[in-house]
């Protein structure tokens, strides 16, 4: 499947903003599931520096200051991604052998994964987050088999409301309440598994959605999405980070790679905290308002071949202007 994406952040501000230094996760990956075909990225004003390097976890991060005074921010993103539909394979690993897997030993072989076992600013440790996840996780019970029940439970307990919580809203409130949006289902998630001693991990991305019979769809209606990848050592090992499945509490969907290839990975991390969209630190602007719109479109194959000679055009213009669903949260950004 070709998806296009345009992913609009703009930031209004009073008094002006006087200097800033801002970061961005806008550029989607490329995994096994997925292949990045192009990407521009429009700022304005234009930054006095901007540096793109890759982090920790493989994620293209954007670094932009702005020096000099501007009332307004406009960042957009725009993206083409060629999907594929999630491969099958049946893991039969028990969900307490890959615990023990985990668990440190002086002598036992380090597995990168490790990271995602731990707490981290958006999860913390709780005992109400083993409790949820008990149910779930007999012994002896396939991990892959454990994840999907504890999925298809949060799916079903827990009510999908759109500004019922805030970026910032701690897992454990979301998970007294029983509703939320995307990033609180997947952070209740991640959470649950961490608690058994397992690695997951954050996915922020995007779902195309389809509007309903009769409507056109509509330009900058859709919105970032959020869901859990788990890891499961005896996955299939090549590539490299094939061992990853991914779970969407939120649409109770799952897959190798990916819940389905109408999803895009955009970036990946211990919580949101690691892949916010644009984040910053300004100087002035003491009262401002956001604006974000989000647009995800399929484009036929015949589309992209006689667009792409001029798609090429079109972001070698945006860049040198740089340099002269399904259900999916509205609060992501």
């Amino acid at each position: 499947m070709l998806l296009h994406i345009t992913h609009a952040t703009c930031y209004d501000y009073a008094p002006a903003v006087t200097i800033a230094q801002h970061m961005a996760y806008l550029k989607p990956l490329n995994t096994t599931t997925q292949q990045l075909l192009s990407h521009s990225l429009e700022i304005t004003p234009e930054p006095a520096q901007q540096t793109a390097m890759q982090d920790v976890y493989g994620n293209t991060r954007l670094f932009f200051s702005l020096q000099s005074a501007h009332s307004q921010l406009q960042v957009v993103a725009r993206s083409m991604v060629s999907t594929l539909a999630p491969p099958r394979f049946d893991s039969v690993m028990a969900w307490d052998a890959v615990r023990e897997h985990f668990r440190y030993s002086a002598k036992h072989a380090y597995d990168a994964a490790a990271e995602f076992v731990f707490a981290s600013p958006y999860v913390p440790r709780h005992a109400d987050f083993a409790a949820y996840a008990r149910p779930s996780f007999a012994d002896g019970t396939p991990l892959l088999l454990a994840a999907r029940d504890l999925m298809q439970r949060i799916h079903h307990d827990f009510t999908y409301e759109s500004q019922s919580t805030q970026v910032n809203t701690p897992a454990l409130d979301a998970l007294a309440q029983r509703k939320g949006v995307c990033q609180d289902f997947a952070h209740i998630m991640i959470a649950c598994l961490r608690a058994c001693g397992l690695p997951a991990r954050y996915v922020s991305g995007y779902l195309l959605t389809h509007p309903a019979p009769g409507q056109e769809r509509l330009v900058g209606s859709d919105a970032s999405h959020a869901w859990v990848s788990v890891y499961l050592p005896d996955g299939p090992d090549t590539p490299a980070g094939a061992r990853w499945h991914d779970f969407d509490p939120t649409n109770n969907r799952d897959g190798w790679g990916t819940p389905g290839e109408d999803y895009v990975t955009l970036a990946i991390g211990r919580d949101y905290a690691d892949v916010s969209p644009v984040r910053g630190v300004i100087h002035g602007g003491a009262h401002h308002t956001l604006r974000v719109a989000v647009t995800v479109e399929p484009v036929a194959a015949t589309g992209w071949s006689s667009q792409s000679q001029g798609s090429g055009q079109n972001q070698s213009q945006s860049q040198s202007q740089s340099q002269s669903p399904a259900k999916s949260s509205d609060a992501m950004l």
